[in-house]
């Protein structure tokens, strides 16, 4: 790939040398930055457009530099906690729930073990960041050596990147739908673990892009049969004629990390590059 930087060294002596000129009335003006220096201008309104650009592009450059190809998404609840500190969660579920978090972690550690032999570059374990099931997956890569990517976005509780996520693939995002869409772009499969608001609408929005031909088919795995049929009446939704009865079969059930393995290697097209149908 070309290296552009040295266009940028231009913009950066330009940001300096603006700094340097005489202190006065016009030069203290807001009018006088430099546009991209200027944080009150690139946060006006108007300008979210380009702010929506630069949030799809930062990471996509990065990932491409860094050579990832596809992903392994990961999505799952922030409140999950580690079995060893179930005594702390809010309500016994949560704490029933732990288990979970065990099997992303070694889910991710096995997925990232083959990476790693095949080069890295391939089902990179990607996730939101957080806590939970989340730095569930994270950890896992971490400990099988490789790489993994965390997508964070900017709330007022849990937003912070847990510490296993690698640092040169740790993002942040103002905007769910660009954050979204890099969940989504590499994925080569979608594995998705109990949770709450956040996880289901991930779940169902991925399901929808796969539904209406947006995306294409991919592996994608519910952890916890028991948990998922409590919470959603799938067949109520096929009798009623909301969803066809094929569109059941767009995910499968698993429990355990060997049960998840074992359904990548042997779903349909499994090991395909795969696009999705916006970034054309």
């Amino acid at each position: 790939m070309e290296d552009h930087r040295h266009l940028f060294r231009h913009s950066g002596e330009d940001r300096d040398t603006a700094r340097q000129i005489p202190d006065t009335p016009q030069t203290r003006a807001p009018s006088y930055k430099l546009a991209y220096d200027d944080y009150d201008f690139l946060c006006r309104d108007d300008l979210r457009p380009v702010r929506l650009q630069l949030e799809l592009l930062k990471p996509e450059l990065l990932m491409n530099e860094h050579g990832v190809k596809s992903t392994i998404v990961l999505f799952g609840g922030a409140r999950i906690p580690e079995p060893a500190n179930k005594a702390d969660a809010k309500t016994q579920t949560l704490a029933e729930l732990s288990k979970y978090y065990d099997e992303a972690r070694r889910f991710a550690r096995m997925v990232t073990e083959r990476s790693v032999g095949n080069g890295g570059l391939e089902d990179v374990i990607c996730t939101g960041g957080g806590p939970g099931v989340m730095e569930a997956g994270n950890r896992g890569a971490a400990e099988a050596g490789g790489t993994s990517i965390g997508l964070n976005i900017v709330l007022p509780h849990e937003q912070a990147p847990n510490e296993y996520v690698t640092p040169d693939l740790c993002f942040n995002f103002h905007y769910f739908a660009i954050r979204k869409m890099h969940f989504l772009m590499r994925a080569r499969a979608i594995c998705i673990f109990p949770g709450g608001f956040g996880t289901l609408d991930e779940m169902f929005e991925s399901l929808t892009l796969i539904q209406t031909g947006r995306m294409e088919q991919v592996p994608f795995l519910l952890f916890g049969r028991d948990f998922w049929e409590r919470i959603i009446n799938w067949d109520a939704l096929a009798e009623a004629g909301t969803i066809s009865p094929e569109d059941l079969d767009l995910f499968r059930y698993v429990e355990t990390a060997e049960e998840a393995v074992e359904a990548l290697d042997h779903w349909a097209g499994a090991g395909e590059k795969r696009d999705i149908i916006p970034g054309r």
